[in-house]
């Protein structure tokens, strides 16, 4: 997958003759997930083609936790429902040209009624594959009620689109199932200040790996505390929250090379890479992992499940490293502390350019998509 996608930007669509307003609809508290991390790094590199980008999400304090659900198996993650009256006074006023819903709950069913209301251009972020992780979290009584559900409010805001965003081309199928007419695969974006901050020197031996990441069924957590127990020598740092973390604190309760940071702020996070040699993601279901992009804009390799769906990006294949379902992490540990300064100086440049660029075009994409979402017809 070496395009970002079928659009060839040009200065007569990426740089409209009046910059546009865009909102973003979204279930996801900013950050707390892929879905919220994304669109929370995109939203400040879209200045070349908008006058104005606007986020309505939930807070990280509902107004009433009456008024929000605990997702099944994950009591960390609330579906909460808007506040319609507040949200359609401020969604008046900015008066957008384009809206992206980005998730299929209240808040992405919200911003497809009224950018229909309004005549507003609009875009789908298709993130997550909701279906497969019900089979982690729900019984089957409530998987099947989950699943007709998100069926129906995926086709809603997929016919409704100009174009749907995906970063898996295994998600093109989805889609196009549930309506969408034009699906595109784009690629990531990264927060400004990992491409813009000096990367910290690779140090002569492997000392700290880190995992980040929600502590959750899917991302195979057991792998990494196995790996510990084999690695005494190699100091393990896990950082994010999610419904796991009471039983991982109490398995590693005996080890000592095991340290847990709880939820990080980026910043936090960057400096945690910065200060690691290595990142793992060993997860069963993995759409993307942008933390393993992350990691290697920060110059660290990165050991990931080969199923993840950052394998597929091609030009990032030389940063990355991959994790067969047959592979033990301390075994992937010990080969690669058994590598050269050099060799490992060489992947890391070679991570770093290639996380760049994968940035540079996925900006160029999302601005081609706008403008050519604000000016398709209704």
């Amino acid at each position: 997958m070496n395009a970002v996608s079928p659009l060839t930007p040009s200065s007569s669509t990426t740089r409209p003759a009046q910059r546009l307003r865009v909102a973003f609809f979204s279930d996801s508290v900013a950050e707390r997930n892929g879905a919220g991390t994304y669109y929370h790094d995109l939203l400040p590199q879209l200045n070349a083609v908008t006058a104005g980008v606007k986020m309505f999400q939930p807070s990280d304090r509902p107004r009433s936790r009456r008024l929000s659900i605990p997702m099944p198996g994950d009591p960390t993650q609330r579906l909460l429902t808007p506040n319609i009256p507040k949200l359609w006074r401020e969604f008046s006023a900015f008066r957008p040209d384009v809206v992206v819903s980005i998730t299929p709950g209240p808040f992405g069913l919200l911003g497809n009624a009224l950018a229909r209301r309004h005549g507003c251009g609009q875009l789908v972020g298709f993130h997550t594959q909701f279906e497969e992780l019900s089979r982690l979290y729900w019984n089957p009584l409530s998987r099947s009620i989950a699943n007709r559900y998100l069926t129906v409010a995926n086709r809603v805001i997929c016919r409704s689109a100009y174009a749907t965003v995906v970063n898996n081309r295994q998600l093109m199928a989805t889609v196009r199932r549930l309506g969408a007419d034009q699906p595109m695969v784009v690629g990531t974006p990264l927060p400004l200040d990992f491409m813009h901050e000096p990367v910290q020197a690779l140090r002569p031996n492997l000392q700290q790996v880190l995992f980040a990441g929600r502590l959750a069924p899917e991302k195979n957590l057991g792998a990494v505390l196995e790996a510990a127990r084999r690695c005494p020598t190699v100091g393990f740092a896990i950082a994010g929250d999610g419904p796991l973390r009471r039983k991982l604190q109490r398995q590693a309760a005996d080890l000592d090379n095991v340290t847990f940071h709880g939820w990080l702020n980026r910043v936090a996070l960057r400096e945690l890479l910065d200060s690691s040699d290595l990142l793992l993601l060993p997860s069963r279901l993995e759409t993307f992992g942008s933390i393993a992009l992350e990691a290697m804009a920060r110059g660290r390799p990165a050991l990931v499940a080969a199923g993840a769906g950052i394998h597929e990006w091609h030009d990032l294949r030389n940063g990355l490293i991959a994790l067969q379902d047959n592979e033990a992490i301390a075994d992937k540990i010990e080969a690669l502390s058994r590598q050269s300064l050099a060799t490992r100086q060489t992947r890391s440049d070679r991570a770093r350019l290639a996380a760049e660029r994968l940035n540079a075009s996925t900006i160029d994409t999302w601005s081609e998509l706008i403008v050519r979402a604000a000016r398709a017809p209704r």
